[in-house]
């Protein structure tokens, strides 16, 4: 790559399959294994050749997107980041298309839950124009799956196909070499209305650029997690605390006994509690007299005398003498 790449990520779905944890946050600033959905997708790409040159352009939804710039100015102060605004919800297509001042030269393009443990240092030499990131799956007929020829090349995306001979799933996440060929795509995606419920996704701008020539070629990831739904988190979060994000030997609670892996923030404050095993507690929170495992436990959050399993729990929750599986958004309480 001779110019710096842009990372784009859409993130403006309203993540209804999160509720009640999105009701008052865009669904990448969810808690998860000590940070958030976005920390996880941020940090995921420092592999990528010229990090430190990398150019974030962000894709806000028009409800609760203040939130995501504020977050990344306090973390991030310190990374080049636009943004641009999707006014309506009107599909992955039109969402890049209301970014197209930002798109210009090798571009990588990732869905905001689409979260990957991948060595992306093969892009310093990539020499095709597009790169699909793709999984091989059991059974693809619940995604998009990437067709390819006897050389390897893409001749065709298809969503959701019928059989499974092909099981070669798309990731949601992508490599152009010129943006502006994926921008051109999109315009003609948009004036022939290739739309399914007036939405555009992107899988058919893909398809009018394969038909155009692109050279695009899979590259299979080993890991590929999935943030969309609150089981698929819980999951997330349980692969990372294994993978790097334990802070279970630094920790310090108050006659408590921890059950690695566990990410608790050193602002927290735990005592005469049993936590873990896959137990993230945020910021501020407190767990008195309580058994917790398999839970996301959110920054400022209150838990006392309860035995909690795979449970999600927002910002500023209050819950006390309960016993089960919770989900509570921010601000929720559930005393007896």
């Amino acid at each position: 790559m001779t110019q710096p790449l842009k990372i784009v990520i859409p993130t403006a779905g309203f993540g209804t399959r999160l509720r009640p944890l999105t009701w008052s946050k865009p669904k990448p600033l969810v808690s998860l294994a000590g940070g958030t959905v976005l920390d996880t997708l941020l940090n995921s790409f420092r592999s990528v050749p010229n990090f430190d040159e990398v150019a974030f352009v962000i894709i806000l939804g028009p409800m609760m997107g203040e939130q995501i710039p504020a977050y990344i100015s306090k973390h991030y102060p310190d990374w080049q980041v636009d943004y641009a605004v999707q006014p309506e919800m009107k599909g992955q297509s039109d969402a890049l298309w209301h970014a197209r001042e930002f798109l210009h030269g090798p571009m990588m393009m990732s869905f905001s839950d689409t979260l990957l443990d991948h060595d992306f240092s093969f892009l310093a030499e990539e020499k095709a124009e597009a790169v699909a990131l793709v999984k091989p799956v059991p059974d693809p007929r619940r995604f998009g799956v990437a067709e390819v020829n006897a050389t390897g090349r893409v001749t065709r995306l298809v969503e959701k196909p019928q059989s499974i001979e092909n099981n070669l799933a798309v990731v949601g996440c992508y490599y152009f070499q010129e943006a502006e060929d994926l921008v051109a795509a999109i315009e003609t995606q948009i004036e022939r209305n290739v739309a399914l419920k007036n939405e555009y996704y992107l899988v058919d701008a893909i398809n009018i650029m394969l038909e155009r020539g692109l050279n695009m070629r899979t590259e299979k990831v080993d890991t590929w997690l999935d943030a969309g739904t609150c089981e698929a988190l819980l999951e997330t979060n349980a692969y990372l605390l294994e993978h790097g994000q334990d802070n279970s030997s630094t920790v310090q609670v108050e006659d408590s006994v921890i059950i690695p892996p566990v990410n608790i923030h050193p602002g927290a404050r735990v005592s005469a509690s049993v936590i873990g095993p896959h137990v993230s507690v945020g910021e501020g929170a407190s767990i008195k007299g309580s058994t917790v495992k398999n839970s996301i436990i959110g920054p400022g959050t209150h838990v006392t005398h309860c035995m909690l399993e795979a449970s999600l729990l927002g910002h500023h929750v209050t819950i006390t003498n309960q016993t089960g599986k919770f989900n509570l958004g921010d601000n929720s309480w559930a005393v007896q």
